[in-house]
């Protein structure tokens, strides 16, 4: 009996912290699993170059790109009809941040990106922060700041 008291002494510690940790592991809440699902989508249909994106935009979005370029809703449908950039290929690496007031959402996250720029290859990680604000139900992208990470 001592050495199952002594195990239960052990065990029960163990068994707390598995459960703290369980408990953490679960940390999106619906709003912001739903942002990240956005998120997800805006990342592919940029690949597949698929007009659809359009649809995740608020009318006044606001693109801030790595080199300084910023653009408004015209500027990018504009760009993005002429294929000026083709995303080969845009990996998701990291959620660093993801904060929530009200219906408004920004989220901090690490990609890869791989191209073409005017036929020209590239290759760079960008670290984004995407404002995303709810609207009829709908979380719509309305800000886009992205800054190259070198190496």
């Amino acid at each position: 009996m001592i050495e199952f008291e002594s195990l239960k002494r052990r065990f029960f510690p163990l068994l707390l912290l598995f459960f703290f940790v369980l408990g953490f592991s679960q940390k999106y809440s619906e709003q912001e699993k739903a942002v990240l699902l956005q998120a997800k989508k805006l990342d592919s249909l940029m690949q597949k170059n698929d007009d659809q994106i359009i649809n995740l935009f608020c009318a006044d979005v606001s693109f801030g790109h790595s080199n300084g370029w910023i653009q408004n809703l015209n500027d990018f449908k504009k760009d993005f009809s002429s294929k000026k950039v083709n995303y080969t290929t845009i990996d998701k690496l990291e959620i660093s941040e993801i904060k929530q007031s009200k219906n408004t959402i920004s989220l901090r996250r690490t990609i890869k990106v791989e191209g073409l720029y005017k036929n020209q290859n590239f290759e760079m990680k960008l670290a984004l922060l995407e404002i995303w604000i709810k609207k009829k139900s709908i979380w719509k992208l309305w800000s886009r700041q992205s800054v190259e990470i070198k190496a």
